[in-house]
């Protein structure tokens, strides 16, 4: 059973900057594809990015390209997500996810393709 803690959320004006951190265990950390996932209230859970077991391939969402980015630390058994030019669309809870894969490289973008999910944490853009 893999456990995922999102971390880092908090309450920052537009244009500030955040960086979440998603911490696993359970499971050996490479074994996994992760990803970002949000949902701003009233609306589905949306993808944000996600990286491959390797961290060798990111995928972004075309609302947040060029503005955020994933990465990954196997030392620590952490992903990362770097927000930068926050708009206050990009309010809402931010859920880290993650599954096994077999190949190095998979990247997973729909919700239905994780197995596992933290609980959360609430970034709020505003002024």
């Amino acid at each position: 059973q893999v456990q995922l803690v999102e971390s880092g959320g908090g309450l920052v004006q537009p244009g500030g900057s955040l960086t979440l951190s998603c911490a696993a265990s359970g499971r050996t950390f490479t074994d996994l594809t992760m990803g970002w996932f949000r949902q701003a209230p009233g609306k589905e859970r949306e993808f944000v990015g996600a990286i491959s077991r390797n961290g060798a391939n990111r995928v972004y969402a075309d609302s947040v390209k060029g503005r955020f980015t994933i990465s990954r630390a196997s030392a620590v058994n952490t992903m990362f997500l770097q927000i930068n030019s926050l708009k206050p669309d990009d309010t809402g809870v931010y859920y880290c996810a993650a599954t096994p894969a077999l190949v190095l490289w998979t990247i997973k973008t729909l919700t239905r393709e994780y197995e596992y999910w933290g609980q959360g944490t609430q970034v709020t853009v505003s002024s």
